[in-house]
């Protein structure tokens, strides 16, 4: 279990690192993604673990990332829009 919890906590954190990299302008501060990140990954794990037993360490890491991203995309925020002003205004 110790192993999963570990190698969830750097998934997480690797997956929230790759976003702020990847999309620096639609996310808050970079420490509350990576926190986020490596939180979810360690929730996603302990859910995945809870439901599936012990032996099945693939799931567990799968549904570790699974949690930690869908906990990200609730973080990005809409691509700022500029107002186009058209010829005639």
């Amino acid at each position: 279990m110790f192993l999963e919890a570990l190698g969830s906590a750097l998934l997480g954190f690797a997956l929230a690192w790759a976003a702020v990299h990847r999309l620096p302008d639609r996310l808050p501060v970079r420490a509350i993604v990576l926190v986020t990140g490596t939180l979810g990954g360690v929730f996603g794990a302990l859910v995945t673990h809870g439901a599936l037993g012990p032996g099945h360490l693939l799931a567990t890491l799968i549904g570790a990332v699974a949690v930690a991203a869908v906990l990200l995309s609730l973080l990005v925020r809409p691509a700022s829009r500029r107002l186009r002003r058209s010829a005639a205004v």
